[in-house]
């Protein structure tokens, strides 16, 4: 009886080890299964390099795997809107093109002017686009403005645009650019907050970061209020070695950017919609299509 039952015991453990074995591979295949991430593929504008009309450009963002566009604000929109509508790309954001020449933190209050006028053109742009969010450069420390007259003029200029912005249905969404202007994800978080609208969130810039810190050290800071991303790489190690500028020297997923890290930011604050490419490369059909499949790798990672 004891032989028996030892060897029932064995013939039980035996075939409990079978069935353990049995399921690895399929453990390890679920492990290894690229995630699925609900961020959507488009292009900002001025990187659409490849020569035509408004509509042949958009054909070939639509047949390199694109499903949006970020729109220059100012441009014929009837001629974009018809062009969306063949291609049936959408907007995923719209730039404001009038930002940088007519900064919102200009000493002029005529400049200034100027500028809220263009950020409010901005905002009628996409609502006729369907966007939901303009891209914005708040302001631009420099001779004519230090850091603290650039936040003072710009969050007063902002808030005049709030009223537009709700009219519209779309949001102004601050973008951190190299203008010497929130260097630190706190300084994000004290700009938003003081402005403190609804209507008022961040395009955040991944590879605009990388100057300064790690891009998953801004994403848990900002939060919810990140509205789109500009999907863009960078390198340390050439900033290291050749200075700043340099940095965006390289190809997606052939700089420093930690994609697994950054994803991961990005899906604890639950983010879903847009993923922008602000990256060199799509001068031809082949660089487009190239740059579409390396975020379909990076938004996997």
């Amino acid at each position: 009886m004891q032989t028996t039952a030892t060897r029932r015991q064995f013939l039980h453990t035996g075939a409990l080890a079978a069935a353990a074995v049995a399921t690895l591979p399929t453990a390890f295949a679920a492990d290894a299964a690229p995630k699925k991430r609900e961020i959507k593929k488009a292009i900002m504008w001025g990187t659409v390099g490849v020569k035509g009309s408004v509509l042949e450009k958009m054909k070939l963002v639509k047949a390199a795997g694109f499903e949006g566009v970020e729109p220059n604000s100012h441009m014929n929109q009837e001629e974009v809107v018809a062009a969306m509508k063949e291609t049936g790309l959408k907007a995923a954001s719209v730039c404001c093109g009038t930002h940088w020449n007519l900064t919102l933190s200009s000493p002029s209050e005529d400049v200034r002017a100027k500028g809220l006028a263009g950020l409010i053109q901005s905002l009628r742009d996409a609502k006729a686009y369907g966007a939901t969010s303009v891209l914005l450069v708040p302001g631009v420390v420099n001779a004519g403005a230090t850091y603290e007259q650039c936040f003072e003029r710009s969050v007063e200029q902002i808030k005049k645009a709030i009223p537009t912005a709700q009219e519209c249905g779309v949001k102004i969404a601050i973008e951190n650019v190299w203008n010497n202007f929130i260097t630190k994800p706190q300084q994000a978080d004290d700009f938003l907050k003081a402005i403190n609208s609804e209507w008022v969130g961040w395009h955040f810039d991944i590879g605009n970061v990388g100057r300064y810190s790690p891009a998953e050290e801004w994403i848990p800071v900002i939060g919810k209020r990140i509205l789109k991303l500009h999907i863009k790489e960078y390198s340390t190690k050439l900033r290291d070695e050749k200075g700043p500028g340099a940095g965006f020297g390289v190809k997606f997923l052939e700089g420093t950017n930690n994609w697994p890290a950054i994803m991961a930011a990005l899906d604890k604050i639950g983010y879903t919609g847009w993923g922008i490419a602000e990256q060199g490369g799509g001068g031809s059909p082949e660089g487009l299509k190239d740059l579409a499949d390396r975020m379909d790798k990076i938004f996997a990672s």
